[in-house]
Formats: structure tokens, sequence, C-alpha cells
């Protein structure tokens, strides 16, 4: 089991990074909440939960190990992936998804991409008990705020090498599309890339 990496930040996309650990180059799925705190160049620690398949070996990666242990529990409950766990982390906080499952507060979880009303319900019962502490107090636990995103994509598009002054246009682009419930977080990356790549 790879526990964690650490080493040169070499490249950065959209969904990964590559850190470079004694001369070999190791691609870790991230979440862009994740992507943002990395820089081109710079040395880079992260939690890591490797994910073995028959045909593939998977290495994701987390800001702490938080992060982590969240990820692989998410792994436990019946029908949820490492996708999915990485995808629920995209979208909340640990601490707001320990206080959704624990508080079986089954509509923040089903802001999630892929999990639905009976995913959300399966959640709860099967991870109530065994998910910690919740946290006490306002801070982390009652969601991102409304400029939560705005500033996760700013930060993840300058990671990936585009100027302040570009991010901040670019996310201003994107909320003028924004109309509604507000999209998962690496949908509006996504989003903001593309637009980024027909102004240039």
């Amino acid at each position: 089991m790879i526990a964690s990496v650490r080493g040169r930040v070499v490249a950065v996309a959209p969904d990964a990074a590559v850190i470079e650990v004694g001369g070999v180059g190791m691609a870790v799925q991230c979440s862009p909440n994740t992507l943002a705190g990395l820089r081109l160049g710079e040395e880079a620690r992260l939690a890591t939960s490797l994910v073995v398949r028959e045909d593939s070996l998977t290495l994701y990666g987390f800001a702490d190990d938080d992060e982590k242990q969240l990820f692989e529990l998410l792994q436990t409950a019946s029908g949820v992936g490492p996708r999915l766990a990485q995808a629920a982390l995209a979208v909340h906080s640990p601490d707001v998804l320990r206080k959704a499952i624990g508080g079986g507060d089954t509509a923040t979880l089903t802001r999630v991409p892929g999990i639905g009303k009976k995913g959300a319900e399966r959640l709860v019962l099967e991870l109530r008990d065994r998910i910690g502490p919740l946290p006490i107090g306002a801070d982390g636990v009652t969601g991102p705020t409304s400029g939560a995103w705005q500033t996760q994509v700013a930060q993840a598009l300058t990671g990936l090498g585009w100027t302040q002054s570009q991010a901040d246009q670019a996310v201003a682009m994107v909320a003028e599309t924004v109309d509604g419930p507000t999209p998962p977080v690496p949908q509006l990356l996504k989003q903001a890339i593309r637009l980024l790549g027909k102004t240039r």
C-alpha cells in the first residue's frame, strides 16, 4: 500500500497530477480542491490510497489524511466505488459529509453526481454509526458558501498555469451561466477550461 507520496509536481491536469518520487513520475488522481493546492515545480505531499483492480492500479491523492480516511470509509458502503467517493469529496468537505451522513441529511448527499435518494439513504444507513465524531460549531458544517466554488475553480486554474486575471475572468464567465443549484466543482472547472481554450 502506498500511503503517501512526496516529491516535485511535474504535471497538473484537470483531474490528476504527476508527482516525481525518486526519479519516478507517479500519476495521482485528485479532486479540484486538492489540485488547487499544487504548484508546478514545487514539492508537495499527498496522502494516497491505492485502488487495485484486475486491469488497473490507480493512485488517489488527498490534501490530508482526514480526506483519505473518509474516501476509504465511503467505499465500504454498497455501490460506492473510488470515483464516486472522490466525487463526494470534490463537492463537500469531510466535515460536511460527516454531518450529512451522521444527521441523515440525504438532500446534501444527493448534490453529489451519481448519488440518488436511495443511494444517499443507503450511505446513511450503512455508515452513520462508523462516521466518527461530528464537527461542532458553524465552520465547515453548513456546506460550501456561495463563493466557495469560485475560489476553488480560480485556484485550480492558476495551479494549471493560467494567470490570476485569466482565472478570475473565466470564473466570472462561468458564474453567468449558473442558474439554480450550483453544479459540482469539477463540472464548473471543466467549463472554465473550455472557455479559456476559446479565448487563447
